[in-house]
């Protein structure tokens, strides 16, 4: 097998990969498809990884063909785990809507509900609070970090490096313990709503953070001491599944696998939303956009989400965490004893939901695994008329087809565990 080692002392890959028994290395993007320009010197064999396989990190199926143990061709075929979220949103109530998002991408739930959220209340022409901002960003980010955790445990572990897998769990569970403490459940919190957050913090929680965002630069430390030089991981990792930026465009690619071809494209950045414009942290890109940048990428988000919790923890502001908007918002709990009418108004919210004027936009937010898009459509309901989910996931998997190409079998789990696909965000 050809070095696929960066040159001593550089940091960086070479240009090219030399060619490997007789088949040239082509980088994606060429002129041309690899079927033309690599000529089959036996029959081509198809197989099945999957839909089974656990390295696929999710129900996929992807159709391979190849030429000995050289990939020619590779089909996703996905479907497996299809739940029928859009169509579901549809007999559902706004805020109904909020705990199927949780199990889109079920590796990142707030992030999802912060979507929907936005997208709702951009219908509405309501504004958030700056507490319920902050707290916003606060678990948003906490959740990216709890992503990229699992993972480049999981990637690590496709990898054979089993000591990495239990310390980014180690983390991960703090993190898990801090959204346990503010919404009494570990994952599928629903704690992001229509309108702001499900209550305000307990006193707790600014310790919980503040104690786990002074802690976790070691960590990470920690892991990029086990992989970054590790000459094994750097073997298994540098020049696969490249892929150059216009073809990442080309389609749709977002997130780590778009950044780590060298595109600076994050949401928070370009379309900022809930105060992100008011936090300070850099957009980190890869130069080759192969499966070592896309590592890199993420291993360095994880820091730059850690500045931002720090900076938003600091600055966390007081007041309300909810809209004052009586549309939207319950009334206070003390009320409904001694209020008939708030009693109704919590009654007619909690049953019927609110109606948003009829329209339509569109509302992207930067999720673990990039662009999270929902166009929402109102018919004046208090259900959603429709509900368009740009999931990253799916697009991200679009050009797995063209990163695995001319890559040995073997080498395919790295490519697939790069990109950091999560079925539920594909299958919808």
């Amino acid at each position: 097998m050809a070095d696929r080692r960066r040159p001593p002392g550089t940091g960086l890959p070479t240009d090219a990969v030399p060619a490997q028994e007789g088949i040239p290395r082509i980088h994606p993007g060429g002129e041309g498809s690899f079927l033309d320009k690599i000529e089959a010197t036996e029959e081509l064999m198809e197989i099945n990884m999957g839909p089974q396989h656990p390295s696929t990190h999710g129900v996929l199926r992807l159709v391979l063909t190849l030429d000995g143990e050289r990939i020619r061709g590779c089909v996703p075929d996905i479907g497996y785990l299809h739940t029928g979220f859009e169509k579901s949103f549809e007999s559902h109530t706004y805020q109904q809507c909020i705990t199927l998002t949780d199990r889109m991408d079920y590796l990142a739930p707030p992030m999802n509900n912060l979507g929907f959220a936005l997208a709702t209340e951009k219908l509405l022409g309501i504004e958030i609070p700056p507490r319920g901002q902050y707290l916003r960003v606060i678990i948003a980010e906490l959740s990216r970090i709890a992503s990229h955790l699992i993972w480049l445990g999981t990637h690590a572990l496709d990898l054979g490096a089993t000591t990495v897998f239990m310390y980014c769990w180690r983390e991960r569970d703090r993190i898990l313990d801090i959204m346990e403490w503010i919404s009494g459940v570990r994952m599928m919190t629903s704690f992001i709503r229509v309108g702001g957050v499900m209550a305000d913090v307990p006193v707790e929680f600014e310790g919980m953070v503040r104690e786990f965002i002074e802690d976790f630069p070691h960590r990470v430390d920690e892991y990029e001491g086990l992989l970054t030089s590790n000459p094994i991981w750097r073997q298994r990792t540098i020049g696969l599944g490249r892929i150059d930026a216009a073809r990442a465009l080309a389609y749709g690619c977002s997130g780590a696998t778009l950044r780590g071809s060298g595109v600076p494209y994050d949401v928070r950045k370009a379309a900022p939303y809930s105060g992100y414009e008011q936090f300070d942290f850099e957009v980190p890109v890869g130069i080759n956009g192969d499966v070592y940048d896309r590592y890199l990428v993420r291993v360095r988000e994880m820091r730059e989400a850690c500045r931002i919790v720090e900076q938003a923890i600091d600055g966390l502001p007081g007041g309300a965490v909810n809209t004052s908007d009586r549309k939207v918002s319950l009334p206070p709990r003390s009320e409904i004893d001694t209020s008939m009418e708030s009693l109704i108004h919590h009654f007619k919210l909690t049953t019927e939901g609110f109606r948003p004027e009829p329209g339509g936009c569109y509302v992207a937010t930067e999720s673990a695994r990039g662009e999270l898009g929902f166009f929402m459509t109102s018919d004046g309901g208090n259900r959603p008329y429709r509900c368009k989910v740009r999931a990253p996931s799916f697009s991200n998997l679009s050009a797995l087809s063209e990163m695995v190409i001319g890559e040995l079998l073997a080498d395919a789990v790295a490519v697939v565990g790069s990109i950091d696909i999560i079925l539920g965000d594909v299958d919808r």
